[in-house]
């Protein structure tokens, strides 16, 4: 019996094709540069509301084209209601009355002959501060009510003096709240500049006396102050204020030599009788305007230029310490009302 054929041996399946690999992502295109703000460009941004509020109102009041009584009104009521008070807005309509009365101009023209006045107001009081300039140690208080930005002020000025090679020392002589010592304390350490301080409710005459004799033993170049935020109504703060300043003077009799009131521009005219009330009692020197950018209100410091015989020193846009500058009266006029600089 012949033998039964072999079943023939089934064929090997075929291996599989590799999975082609996925092809790599492309990676993501690093983000363009942030191209970086110079300070007018800061100032026109932080200024915006201040602006807006003041090219929309002259938008709607030169409709005519022409400067004539009624145009005139408008434009003064319009200066008003920016801060800048009336006896500003009175004479800069007068000012412009006498220079172009009665002819076609336009919106443009307007707004340069506007910052033009205002920088003729403010460029007076334009005192840019050379701490290394003067006596060694440079003592500095910092006075203002409570909120206008002292602290802060007073970081941002050290982290420059700092990158400057200065050698200073920051003093917390708000005594009164616990949150003003940490935050001084949290500038000084960005920056590595020492802290002076003591518990809350200590003697603030006495801290600023020590910090002085330690400036001196150690040959600093600054010591910058921070007081507690005094409202002028007050009459034991600003006793306060007066004491400190007077035990200052037993250790050098020309000190304190600077004291910077920091006025917060979003009060508006309340900045005014600030103004008026600290620069007795502390013998202000000159000014900081602070928070320019959080308020429409940023006309007030012409008003205060024109009221008070006192140097502008600096002016605040931001929270960063490039966004506090020295003040530059035509670099705010042009961005104030809307322009290039």
């Amino acid at each position: 019996e012949p033998e039964p054929e072999p079943e023939p041996e089934p064929e090997p399946e075929p291996e599989p094709e590799p999975e082609p690999e996925p092809e790599p992502e492309p990676e993501p295109e690093p983000p363009a540069p942030v191209a970086k703000q110079n300070f007018f460009q800061r100032l026109t941004s932080g200024l915006s509301r201040s602006s807006n509020k003041l090219t929309e109102g002259l938008t709607s009041v030169f409709v005519k084209k022409r400067l004539d009584d009624e145009t005139l009104e408008e434009l003064e009521d319009l200066l008003i209601t920016s801060d800048m008070g009336s006896k500003v807005a009175s004479r800069i309509t007068t000012n412009l009355a006498r220079d172009r009365f009665d002819k076609e101009v336009s919106e443009d023209e307007i707004k340069t002959a506007l910052a033009t006045e205002i920088e003729d107001i403010l460029r007076p009081r334009e005192v840019h501060v050379d701490f290394a300039d003067g006596p060694s140690p440079r003592i500095v208080l910092f006075v203002g009510v409570n909120g206008s930005g002292k602290t802060t002020t007073i970081g941002k000025i050290a982290s420059k003096l700092k990158a400057q090679g200065a050698k200073a020392l920051l003093v917390a002589g708000d005594t009164f709240r616990a949150a003003a010592i940490e935050q001084l304390t949290v500038w000084g350490e960005r920056a590595d500049i020492p802290v002076l301080s003591k518990p809350t409710g200590a003697d603030a005459a006495g801290l600023v006396y020590e910090a002085v004799e330690k400036a001196k033993a150690e040959n600093l170049d600054l010591v910058l102050v921070d007081t507690a935020g005094r409202l002028q109504n007050k009459a034991e703060l600003m006793d306060e204020l007066a004491k400190i300043i007077r035990v200052v003077r037993k250790l050098d009799p020309d000190a304190p030599h600077d004291v910077f009131l920091v006025l917060d521009a979003t009060v508006g005219q309340n900045a005014l009788s600030q103004v008026e009330a600290f620069r007795h009692t502390a013998r202000v020197s000159g000014l900081v305007m602070t928070k320019l950018d959080g308020t429409a209100k940023g006309g007030v410091l012409v008003a205060i230029a024109d009221a008070h015989d006192l140097p502008i020193h600096f002016v605040g846009v931001g929270e960063s310490a490039e966004d506090l500058q020295p003040f530059s009266a035509r670099t705010f006029a042009r961005a104030l009302v809307g322009l290039d600089d």
